[in-house]
């Protein structure tokens, strides 16, 4: 294991390093380790004389988290990290922890902040199976489940990340487009970083924008995700990558066409990491980009892999709790340039008897010239009736089909798989979208396609007329989106040739539209105070859009921002049906 680090992940942080150490950056701020230290022991002083033992933490600053994080570790503390703070979540995690820290709603009583202490010597030494941390699955493939991990397997995947990648990497700063509320964001933007004396920037970079604004002029490496990445090339601007030491990606397969994209953006190939909560990281890959592309996922040191019944991959590791052999929901293949993904094992379902694959069915309908994305879930419909459901992405020839009506592009892609698949595995419901849902982690979801199947979808038009959506924070009241502005939105025609911009009307209507999904408002519009438009928003534009839902005066606020300047702001007066 390397010197530089050691399996007591909180002494050498908290301890051993100079306290004018630059810890992270907070909007262009530095934090250094002595405030550091400060703040992660008010949270220990803070928790150590509470009875409970378990806590959930959510907090979407990853300073103000790691320092919640480690305090609560020192006072001897087993953390909860759940994705999201969502009102279903919290009422979940009530049954299982003691008590909340961070940005949740007020009515769970969070301890949101603790007065920082003068660092001192009382540093419990935490025992390798001290049960330090408890993760939730990111709900991809169903409901979200528990996982527990002891300090021991934290330690060893730091040090596998660091014998990896670390002398690539050497002192750049992290940057990230995910959140630290999963075991990838956790591990390579607060765990690794602070154990190797990297500077984490507090913030997430959601947009391109945001990303360009949170680039050191410093060497740096960048942590995102498939989901984030494949969209970075349709972006006007684009970050100055002359520093950008390494870039990593998780959460998915980076396809052939992404990476390419990836690379022109970036100027080097993406490290892709597969793993999962319950492994934590197992392999990592840099396919070259040409026509003889392998998708061989190299097994990380230490680690072990084999095929297991029905091929599925077997993993033995350090980073499990015992010696085991731990079977993943893979399919895979080995030879000696290491192993190959072929889709998930519990994919495979059954109608009235028969197996079908969910994952040829998406195949299929990737490779029609009609669509862009596709995904395939079963749904259970009325009187309990299995049906399989299609949600895609089109592509402009696909588009200009949907311009015919819905039918015809229904029939059209029934077509494509009718020759290769069963009638009965067919899609009964289809949904199209102008862009696939996904989390802070740039996760797409089961829980957030099947919300789509429960609200009738107005007919599409054959060019977007809603941004793409990503969720960032969310509580009981409020809701921060991610909004990415198509550059052939319809409502661009005519406002104004030559020189298009949003109409107000638009983003009133989308802030009303939006605030209907999220919130349970009421159903009559009485009228918009305060509303103000202050900046245009052009083709292509990232912004970012508040909600604030007022129950007490039924009103629903909003705002619309970038780059720190207001585009549009107002407030919706509602009331019941006349």
């Amino acid at each position: 294991m390397p010197d530089t680090v050691p399996l007591d992940l909180l002494q050498w942080p908290l301890r051993h390093r100079a306290d004018s150490h630059i810890i992270g950056w907070r909007d262009g701020v530095a934090v250094d380790n002595a405030s550091f230290q400060r703040q992660a022991l008010g949270w220990r002083d803070l928790l150590a004389p509470h009875p409970g033992q378990r806590f959930a933490l959510f907090h979407a600053d990853t300073l103000h988290f790691a320092a919640a994080l480690f305090g609560a570790w020192l006072a001897g503390k087993t953390v909860y990290l759940p994705g999201d703070a969502l009102p279903d979540t919290c009422r979940a995690l009530a049954h299982h922890v003691d008590g909340f820290i961070g940005d949740f709603d007020p009515s769970f009583a969070p301890l949101r902040s603790a007065e920082p202490v003068a660092p001192d010597n009382e540093w419990p030494a935490l025992a390798p199976h001290f049960a330090a941390l408890v993760v939730s699955t990111s709900g991809s493939t169903g409901h979200a489940q528990a996982i527990p991990k002891n300090m021991s397997q934290m330690a060893s995947e730091v040090a596998t990340l660091e014998a990896l990648f670390g002398q690539q990497l050497g002192q750049a700063e992290i940057v990230s487009t995910v959140s630290h509320q999963h075991i990838y964001g956790l591990l390579f933007k607060v765990l690794w970083p602070l154990a190797a004396g990297r500077a984490v920037q507090a913030h997430s970079a959601f947009f391109p924008e945001d990303l360009r604004r949170l680039v050191p002029q410093r060497p740096w490496a960048l942590l995102s995700s498939p989901a984030h990445l494949k969209r970075f090339p349709e972006q006007p601007t684009r970050p100055d990558t002359t520093l950008l030491r390494a870039l990593f990606s998780s959460g998915g397969p980076l396809l052939a066409d992404a990476a390419r994209g990836v690379q022109q953006v970036f100027g080097q190939r993406a490290l892709e990491i597969y793993g999962s909560s319950e492994t934590g990281g197992i392999a990592w890959r840099q396919p070259q980009l040409d026509a003889d592309r392998r998708e061989h996922w190299q097994a990380m040191p230490g680690v072990e892999v084999r095929a297991g019944a029905d091929a599925t991959l077997e993993v033995r590791s350090p980073h499990l709790p015992d010696a085991q052999w731990f079977a993943m929901a893979d399919r895979a293949s080995l030879d000696e340039h290491g192993f190959t993904l072929h889709g998930r094992a519990d994919r495979i379902v059954k109608l009235e008897e028969k197996r079908i694959s969910l994952d040829q069915i998406e195949r299929l309908l990737l490779a029609s010239p009609l669509v862009a994305e596709a995904r395939v879930l079963v749904h259970e419909g009325r009187r309990q009736r299995q049906l399989i459901a299609a949600f895609v992405v089109p592509t402009a020839a696909g588009r200009a089909l949907l311009e015919q009506g819905r039918v015809q592009l229904n029939a059209a892609l029934r077509a494509v798989l009718a020759g290769a698949i069963e009638g009965l595995a067919l899609p009964r419901l289809w949904r199209y979208l102008d862009a696939m849902p996904v989390n802070a982690q740039g996760k797409l979801t089961l829980a957030a396609l099947t919300a789509l199947l429960d609200t009738p979808t107005p007919p599409p038009s054959p060019r977007p007329t809603l941004p793409q959506v990503q969720e960032i924070e969310r509580s009981a009241h409020k809701v921060v989106l991610a909004l990415h502005v198509p550059v052939d939105l319809l409502y661009f025609e005519g406002h104004f040739p030559g020189a298009p911009i949003l109409p107000g009307v638009v983003q009133t209507d989308w802030a009303l539209t939006l605030g209907r999904r999220y919130f349970a408002l009421p159903p009559r519009f009485l009228g918009l105070q305060a509303l103000k438009f202050q900046r245009v928003i052009v083709p292509g534009a990232s912004v970012t859009l508040e909600l604030q839902h007022d129950v007490t005066k039924q009103a629903l606020s909003f705002q619309l921002h970038s780059d720190g300047q207001q585009h549009a702001s107002g407030r919706f007066l509602l009331g019941e049906a006349a």
